[in-house]
C-alpha cells in the first residue's frame, strides 16, 4: 500500500510556488484546506531554482514549503526536478543538447531537452535527486519521491553520444556483427557492416524519413526497431539512476515516474519493472470515447499485474495543448475522477493546484483560478470531491479489478505493426486493440490490459489482436493456455514476423499456424471507400446474418479450423473469415478482418456466455460503466452513468449499500442521475 504514511485516497496535485511570490503560500494553504487536499506534488520543474550554478545548490524555499505542508498535515510527492535542464547547463557543457532527427543540434528552450546520452546530464541529475534525499530522508512531510516527469515527451536524440551509445546497445544484444547482419537483414541493399563504427543512427540523414501519413518511414525496420529500443532503454537508465541515487538515503520511501497512458516512445512493460508503484497523467479531450479512457487506465494497471496505481494528473477543468480545450461540464471531474478509481487508482491528483500566469500552461486549468478565492464552480466541485474522498477513508485502498478476461497490449509489436512497409497506411494498432477493449466495456465485461508475460492462466480469454510480432517462446506459451483450456482469439496480419522484424517463413501466422488450425495465404488492403461483408456460416442467437469490414483481409484455407463465417464480396468471396480451432481442451479463434463494430459486440457477447463470462449488470443501459473492485473477501461495485441525463438501472443481486449517499440499494430499479456515480458495498 502506497498510502500507508495516509491511510486514504490522496487528493491534491502539482503545485508551484516556486513560480510566486512567498506573499501567497499561505492563502493556497487556506484554500487547500477548504478542498480537502491532503498531497501535494513539489519541486517537479525547480532545478535552475535549486542549482543556480554549477557549484551552488539551494533548497531554502522548499525547505519552507515542506515545513508549511506538514504542519498543515499535508504529504509531499517529492519530485527530483530533472525533466528540464538549467540554462548554464546548456552553455557551458553543450553535449547535454539533443540532435534532432534531420542532424541539428538543438539550442536551450523547452523541456525534457536533455539527451539521455549525455554523460553531464546524467552526472548533475543523479547529483540531484541524491542532494534532495539528503536533505528529505527524514522529513515527515515525505511521502513519495517522483523522478522527472513525463520521461520522452520531447523529440528522440541523435547525437555522437547517442550513435556511441546505440552501437554499445547493440553489442550487448547481439554479441557480434555476424548476428548484427542477421537480425538486420543487412545483405538487403548492400548493407553488411563489417565495423561497429559503420552503424549509424536511423534518422532523417540515414534510414528514415517522415511519411505522408505523418509516421516515420523506415528502409530497414530491423535497425529502426532497435532504436526504438535502445531509445526507450536510454531513458530508462536514466531514471534508475535517480532511483538508486534516492533509494540509497530512503529504502522504505516509494519511487514513481509518471507515465502517459499508450505513449508511443516508451516501453512501459519494461519500465514498470523498475517503478515501486505506477503513476500516469490522464488528459481525454472532450469527445474521447470514455471506453479508451478505461482501456489507459486498465493499461496502466495492468503493467505491475493488477497492482493499483496513481492518478498523477488530471485537469480540474479544461486543458490548454489540444486544438478545442474545452471545459469539463459540472459534474464531469468528479465522474471521470471515479472512473480512475473504480480501475485502480488510490490516488486522484491534479495538474495544477494554482494556475500559472504566463507561458505555455497559463490557460491550463487549476484549483485555484486566476481569480485567486474559492468562490468558482471548479473550486466548489474540488472541495466537494475532496469531502467525499475523505468520507470514504481507506475503504478502496489496494482493492483489486476482478477480470476474467485479458487483453493483450505490447510496445515492441506496437512499433514493428506501424513500422511496416505495408499493408495499409490505416492499420493503427492500438485503434485494433481498443476495437476489442470498447466491445467489452459495451458489454459491461471486465478485462484486464496485459503485457506477453502475463500469467494467463487467471484468465478464462484471452484477446490478442493484431499480434504481428510472435517473441521468442509466445506461441508455446499461447499452445499451453489454449491446450489447457483457455480461449484465444486473435486477428488478421498476427504471426507474421519475430522480435527482429524478419518473417517467418513457411506460410502465415507463422509460429500461431498449428494453434489456429489455418494458412493465411495472402493480405489484401482495402482502400478507405471500400468494405467486405462478412456473412456467417450458422446465425446464433444475438448475431445478425453479416456485418461489413474493412482495413485488411487475410485470405485464408482451413486446416483443421471450423470456418463460423466466410466473406461476402470480391473474388475471395466464400473464404474463411472467421474461425475456431479446437485445441486441447480450449479453443483458438481468429478474426481475418477487421469487423465493424456491432459485430464484435454481437460475438463477443455470445461468446463470452459459452465460456462462463457474464457482465457485471444485466441490460445495462447505453453510456452506464461498470467494474467491481474487491479486498479482503469484500467487494465494491462501481456504476458510472456518462450520460447527461438519468438513467434507471436494475441492480439484481447487485444490491447493497451505496457508500458515498450511505443508500441501501435494493436490486429493484434504481434511478442514476446524470454524470453521477454510485459505489456500492457488495452484500457477502
Amino acid at each position: 500500500m502506497i498510502n500507508a504514511k495516509k491511510p486514504k485516497i490522496w487528493y491534491g496535485g502539482d503545485y508551484n510556488p516556486d513560480q510566486w511570490d512567498s506573499s501567497i503560500w499561505d492563502e493556497d494553504l487556506r484554500m487547500f484546506k477548504l478542498a480537502g487536499i491532503d498531497v501535494v506534488t513539489l519541486n517537479v520543474f525547480a532545478w535552475a531554482k535549486n542549482q543556480p550554478d554549477e557549484n551552488t545548490y539551494d533548497f531554502g524555499w522548499l525547505d519552507t514549503m515542506m515545513d508549511k505542508l506538514h504542519e498543515d498535515g499535508i504529504g509531499v510527492c517529492l519530485a527530483t526536478s530533472t525533466a528540464a535542464h538549467p540554462a548554464w547547463m546548456a552553455r557551458k557543457y553543450p553535449d547535454v543538447l539533443q540532435v534532432d532527427f534531420y542532424g541539428r543540434k538543438r539550442k536551450f528552450g523547452g523541456r525534457h531537452n536533455s539527451c539521455p546520452n549525455s554523460p553531464t546530464y546524467r552526472k548533475y541529475a543523479v547529483r540531484m535527486a541524491e542532494k534532495l534525499a539528503e536533505r528529505y530522508k527524514d522529513h515527515p512531510a515525505l511521502l513519495i519521491w517522483h523522478i522527472n516527469n513525463e520521461y520522452g515527451g520531447a523529440g528522440n536524440c541523435y547525437c555522437d553520444n547517442c550513435e556511441t551509445a546505440f552501437r554499445e546497445w547493440a553489442k550487448a544484444r547481439y554479441g557480434s556483427l555476424d548476428e548484427v547482419n542477421r537480425a538486420w537483414n543487412t545483405g538487403f541493399w548492400g548493407h553488411t557492416f563489417h565495423s561497429w563504427e559503420d552503424i549509424v543512427l536511423p534518422s532523417g540523414l540515414s534510414e528514415e524519413w517522415t511519411g505522408a501519413n505523418g509516421r516515420t518511414e523506415t528502409n530497414f525496420q530491423g535497425i529502426s526497431l532497435d532504436y526504438m529500443r535502445f531509445h526507450s532503454d536510454s531513458l530508462l537508465e536514466c531514471y534508475k539512476l535517480e532511483y538508486e541515487a534516492v533509494k540509497k538515503h530512503t529504502p522504505s520511501i516509494p519511487v514513481t515516474t509518471n507515465l502517459m497512458g499508450a505513449f508511443k516512445k516508451l516501453d512501459y512493460h519494461k519500465w514498470a519493472k523498475h517503478m515501486d508503484v505506477v503513476s500516469w497523467d490522464n488528459y481525454p479531450r472532450f469527445d474521447t470515447p470514455h471506453s479508451y479512457t478505461g482501456m489507459m487506465h486498465d493499461l496502466m494497471r495492468g503493467l505491475k499485474h493488477g497492482q493499483p496505481f496513481m492518478l498523477m494528473e488530471q485537469t480540474p477543468s479544461q486543458q490548454n495543448w489540444q486544438p478545442y480545450n474545452s471545459l469539463k461540464r459540472p459534474g464531469v471531474m468528479r465522474l471521470w475522477s471515479y472512473q480512475a478509481a473504480a480501475r485502480g487508482a488510490d490516488t486522484i491528483l491534479f495538474f495544477q493546484l494554482r494556475r500559472s500566469i504566463g507561458a505555455c500552461e497559463k490557460y491550463h486549468g487549476a484549483v485555484i483560478e486566476h481569480v485567486g478565492h474559492e468562490h468558482t464552480r471548479v473550486f466548489r466541485e474540488c472541495a466537494a470531491l475532496g469531502q467525499e474522498l475523505g468520507q470514504l477513508g481507506d475503504t478502496l485502498l489496494d482493492a483489486n479489478v476482478q477480470a476474467k478476461v485479458a487483453l493483450l497490449f505490447d510496445w515492441e509489436n506496437w512499433w514493428a505493426v506501424e513500422m511496416s512497409s505495408g499493408p495499409s497506411i490505416d492499420l493503427r494498432y492500438v485503434d485494433e486493440v481498443h476495437k476489442y477493449y470498447d466491445a467489452l466495456y459495451r458489454l459491461g465485461i471486465s478485462v484486464d490490459v496485459v503485457g506477453v508475460d502475463a500469467d494467463f492462466s487467471r484468465y478464462d480469454l484471452v484477446i490478442a489482436p493484431v499480434m504481428y510480432m510472435v517473441k521468442a517462446g509466445i506461441a508455446d506459451k499461447l499452445e499451453k493456455y489454449v491446450h489447457g483450456g483457455g480461449s484465444l482469439i486473435t486477428t488478421f496480419f498476427s504471426g507474421i514476423v519475430d522480435e527482429n522484424d524478419l518473417v517467418k517463413t513457411g506460410g502465415y501466422p507463422g509460429e500461431l499456424r498449428k494453434l489456429l488450425g489455418i494458412w493465411a495465404e495472402e493480405i489484401d488492403a482495402l482502400l478507405p471507400s471500400q468494405r467486405n461483408r462478412i456473412v456467417l456460416s450458422d446465425q446464433a442467437p444475438g448475431l445478425k446474418s453479416e456485418y461489413e469490414c474493412g482495413i485488411l483481409c487475410d485470405l485464408i484455407h482451413s486446416e483443421g479450423a471450423e470456418v463460423k463465417a466466410v466473406y461476402g464480396n470480391d473474388f475471395y468471396r466464400g473464404m474463411p473469415v472467421l474461425t475456431v480451432n479446437k485445441f486441447g481442451a480450449g479453443q483458438a479463434w481468429y478474426v481475418a478482418t477487421s469487423p465493424e463494430a456491432s459485430f464484435l459486440q454481437d460475438w463477443l457477447s455470445q461468446l463470452c456466455s459459452s465460456i462462463g463470462i457474464h457482465p457485471l449488470i444485466n441490460d445495462m443501459p447505453v453510456g452506464v460503466e461498470t467494474t467491481l473492485r474487491s479486498k479482503e473477501g469484500q467487494s465494491y461495485l462501481f456504476v458510472l452513468n456518462h450520460n447527461e441525463n438519468p438513467v434507471n438501472i436494475k441492480l439484481g443481486e447487485r444490491a447493497g449499500v451505496e457508500l458515498l449517499s450511505g443508500r441501501t440499494l435494493d436490486g429493484e430499479q434504481e434511478e442514476l442521475a446524470g454524470r453521477d456515480v454510485w459505489i456500492i458495498k457488495q452484500k457477502p
